[in-house]
């Protein structure tokens, strides 16, 4: 691991380790509901309705409305672990009922983006030590089989695909459009799912990187820079040869790096709910 100076290098890596940013279960489960023909049903397809880090649309309902600030505010970490979110503030903020936002959060509690507490509100979620464990556990033991399925599946047309995606990836990278590289990015992961042939498999990876994208963007340490553009595409090189072992060993390497840049510290909210939700 190695330390990079502030500025687009810093970006860069700290885009890198929010490969896993968008995509929370509810929207993937919607948008996979609304597909009705193969052509829909790519991973790009499933980020765009309605994704957490999309633009508001002209039509978008309060309770969409009140979800993205939210999401958007975790992932951005404006919202750090255990940031109250307390009912009141939040129909001030949107003019919206209480019935309202209590569907909001459950909501967000149902894709553990929040807590709720008895009697003591909703928190940001607080993911302990053991839970981050057990999920990139499951992570890197779930993508193995994707990666190696992929592998075996994958014609000259899919890894062209790959190929096609990794170059829009890294020129989005390269002019900082962080949202839309990390569409991509987790674009690209659940491409590999789609390629291994299997639905179940693709829908508990959905989850697995929904949770791991609050993981990270929760606790991602400022400064570091210890995650290679170059990952995604020498995962694509050992496919294109047939190396299902080499791919599913680089993909475990990139997670396991993903783990290590993760840091339970963080700092109290010192500001208003407004300026956390970038409202203010």
């Amino acid at each position: 691991m190695r330390s990079a100076k502030r500025g687009p290098a810093l970006w860069q890596a700290s885009a890198c380790r929010r490969f896993h940013l968008t995509l929370p279960r509810a929207m993937a489960r919607n948008a996979a509901a609304a597909r009705p023909a193969a052509e829909d049903a790519s991973p790009e397809a499933l980020l765009r309705p309605g994704g957490a880090l999309s633009s508001a649309g002209e039509g978008e309902d309060i309770e969409s409305r009140i979800y993205r600030a939210v999401f958007e505010s975790v992932m951005n970490q404006r919202l750090t672990p255990g940031t109250k979110l307390p009912e009141h503030s939040l129909c001030a903020l949107f003019g919206a009922s209480r019935a309202t936002v209590r569907k909001v959060l459950q909501r967000l509690a149902h894709d553990h983006i929040v807590q709720l507490r008895p009697n003591r509100g909703a928190i940001i979620a607080v993911p302990s030590l053991e839970e981050m464990r057990q999920i990139f556990e499951a992570r890197r033991g779930l993508e193995a089989i994707i990666v190696n399925l992929a592998t075996q599946n994958a014609k000259a047309a899919d890894i062209a695909g790959l190929r096609q995606q990794l170059k829009t990836e890294h020129e989005a990278m390269h002019r900082f459009d962080q949202p839309a590289w990390a569409r991509l990015a987790s674009g690209f992961h659940l491409r590999l799912a789609a390629l291994s042939g299997n639905p179940i498999l693709e829908r508990y990876l959905v989850e697995m990187v929904s949770r791991c994208s609050l993981i990270v963007a929760l606790y991602e340490p400022p400064g570091n820079a210890s995650c290679e553009h170059d990952e995604h595409e020498r995962i694509v090189d050992c496919m294109a040869r047939g190396d299902a072992a080499g791919a599913v060993q680089l993909m475990d390497e990139h997670l396991r790096q993903l783990e290590r840049n993760v840091s339970i510290k963080r700092s109290e909210p010192e500001r208003t709910l407004a300026h956390l939700l970038g409202m203010a």
